[in-house]
């Protein structure tokens, strides 16, 4: 068992190892909400659309957090914009911002010629070197996330099934979008300054996708995401530290492939094969 054990005797693959189950339990919250609601083109365009921020705190020379924190603030206002008084469909007008905001951050990177390593660092993070500030930022993102998830849970349920339904019943649907669209932002900004922004959508997305082929419940989602989001986070570090691979693409790579067994699994000819849909439990 020394394979399993010896790798996390390092301290830095133990801050790794705290780090990543951190942004796989925010990610599982907010992830189970981007799946049931369908708006995981939001998540990546989030994830994706800090560029131009970060790309601009590098160049002057203050935190990347701090250039990815108003990207981030910039696309929730556009997306709320957007979804609200736009004639567009959410899609497209998400779309147009996403774009508009990648297209800006590349303008800003070609201004400076020693910006390749910085750009991979935004795509891919690294997870290795999560200092004990990254942590703390983590754990108080996690209870914000816990709190607004457990104060507006009946409107966020009310809101994925049927908005007319949660306007009648007096839950205030623009606000709970609002909302979730600002967790969204919340785990962005605080997962990537610590992964990256791919190992962000990886986490958002796959375990939620994953334990929905199992639990009914959404509280019962969220628990069996964040436990298949740490898992995928102790299988890639592992995979890293022996193979030698990127620890950041290798947590990406294993959260994919466990949605893709998890699926695969719900096909098998047993008892229980129905697959489970979400209720408002």
């Amino acid at each position: 068992m020394t394979w399993l054990t010896d790798p996390f005797s390092t301290e830095f693959m133990l801050r790794a190892l705290g780090g990543g189950t951190l942004v796989a339990a925010i990610c599982a919250v907010v992830g189970t909400w981007v799946v049931i609601r369908g708006m995981a083109f939001l998540g990546e365009a989030m994830a994706h659309g800090m560029l131009p921020g970060v790309a601009a705190a590098s160049l002057l020379g203050l935190p990347a957090i701090v250039g990815a924190t108003v990207s981030a603030a910039v696309m929730s206002v556009g997306v709320s914009l957007v979804t609200r008084r736009g004639r567009l469909s959410n899609d497209t007008g998400i779309g147009l911002l996403f774009v508009g905001m990648l297209a800006l951050g590349v303008i800003i990177v070609s201004h400076s010629d020693s910006f390749a390593v910085d750009l991979t660092a935004i795509l891919f993070g690294d997870i290795l070197a999560i200092a004990g500030a990254d942590i703390a930022l983590l754990a108080v993102a996690l209870g914000v996330t816990l709190l607004v998830a457990a104060l507006f849970h009946r409107s966020f349920v009310a809101l994925a099934f049927d908005s007319r339904v949660a306007a009648t019943m007096g839950l205030r649907p623009r606000l709970a979008a609002a909302l979730l669209t600002a967790l969204v932002t919340l785990a962005v900004v605080a997962s990537y300054g610590a992964v990256g922004s791919l190992l962000v959508v990886g986490l958002l997305l796959a375990p939620a996708v994953a334990a929905r082929h199992w639990a009914a419940r959404i509280p019962g989602i969220m628990l069996l995401a964040a436990a298949i989001g740490s898992l995928a986070v102790v299988t890639g570090l592992l995979v890293s530290w022996h193979a030698g691979t990127a620890a950041g693409a290798s947590i990406a790579a294993v959260s994919i492939a466990l949605a893709g067994l998890s699926a695969l699994a719900r096909r098998l000819p047993v008892p229980f094969q129905k697959a489970p849909r979400a209720t408002t439990q």
